[in-house]
């Protein structure tokens, strides 16, 4: 009898034992599962780049905004699914940029697009660790933004670029357009000294071409005019506008102008050709903003702003506008129509 009250006992202890085993894996259980589920459900960080541009309604900022998406596209980010782009335009309006860039900051994106020289210095001002990728920003190395193309350091990299380096470029294309060219009237904002250089180069290729080169210096738009006046008359003489943010914001009064006098121009992007200019020459748009999306791609992933070299264009494109040439008198030689990207008939 005693040894089955023993083994009733050891059995009931055993019994007891497995029940408070399975009460602590159960327990176990439903403290884990919560914290599980809470773990599962938190949303994973989508990136935020911050885009400063010129202008939205301009057609050249479309086709690069365009290209930037589409290369994005191209490397994984889809915006509105995997990334989220905050979009922002200053419309001509440069001081509304510094606060553009102040907002971006709050937000707290993961990199911001820049677009010139200006909005970047205004960012390296604001923020060192924000990485910025420059779109277009003439002389990073000799305004200081960067230490250089290979190594830039700190947070700024992207492309840099080279419109004033073209200007002899711009003066050879005239004078094949134009064979009789022999005067060229250079019209930019007086008061950057970082153009002296670029003039020095211009004006050797002026010599080699029998050119007579005259400097017409503006410090706002009410010194056109006389500029302007000051440009001799007859189909010996045309115009280079120098890529300056005065002249840019006055694109369409200089277009008008040299329309009205019957002298042919070139400049230095579409965006004149587009609005009646005679001829443009620079880099294409929508390839420095491709590459800007490589930049950004790359920033994402985890690679530093000061170890990616910053690059110049490699893509440059000639538009020709054909009916402002029809309305000088002017006939465009046809080798110099198979060499434009694009004729505007």
């Amino acid at each position: 009898m005693r040894a089955k009250r023993d083994q009733e006992m050891r059995k009931a202890r055993q019994e007891k034992a497995s029940g408070k085993r399975i009460m602590t894996l159960l327990m176990a259980a439903i403290l884990w599962l919560p914290f599980h589920s809470a773990q599962a459900q938190v949303p994973k960080k989508v990136p935020r780049i911050g885009f400063v541009g010129q202008s939205k309604h301009s057609s050249l900022t479309g086709q690069a905004i365009l290209a930037f998406r589409q290369k994005l596209r191209e490397l994984g980010w889809v915006e509105g699914e995997n990334v989220i782009i905050e979009w922002r335009f200053a419309e001509g309006i440069e001081e509304r940029v510094p606060e553009f860039i102040a907002d971006l900051i709050r937000l707290k994106v993961d990199v911001m697009v820049l677009t010139g020289g200006r909005p970047v210095r205004a960012a390296k001002k604001a923020t060192n660790t924000i990485p910025i990728v420059m779109t277009e920003a003439s002389d990073p190395v000799g305004s200081g933004l960067i230490a250089s193309l290979a190594r830039p350091g700190g947070n700024i990299t992207g492309m840099t670029s080279v419109r004033h380096e073209l200007d002899g470029k711009r003066l050879e294309i005239l004078k094949e357009t134009v064979s009789k060219l022999f005067h060229v009237a250079i019209l930019w904002q007086s008061g950057r000294s970082s153009l002296k250089v670029e003039f020095e180069r211009t004006e050797l290729t002026a010599r080699e071409l029998g050119v007579k080169l005259q400097f017409l210096g503006v410090q706002s738009a009410a010194d056109f005019g006389n500029a302007f006046q000051a440009i001799p008359r007859g189909q010996t003489t045309g115009l280079i506008a120098v890529h300056t943010q005065l002249i840019n914001s006055h694109r369409e009064q200089i277009v008008e102008m040299a329309a009205k006098r019957h002298i042919p121009a070139i400049y230095h992007d579409r965006r004149y050709t587009d609005s009646g200019g005679f001829m443009s020459y620079g880099p294409s748009h929508p390839s420095i903003y491709a590459q800007s999306a490589n930049y950004v791609d790359k920033i994402l992933k985890g690679v530093k702003p000061a170890d990616l070299p910053v690059e110049q264009p490699t893509r440059f494109e000639l538009v020709i506008n054909l009916k402002t040439a029809h309305k000088m008198g002017l006939t465009i030689p046809p080798d110099v129509l198979m060499w434009a990207d694009e004729v505007i008939r």
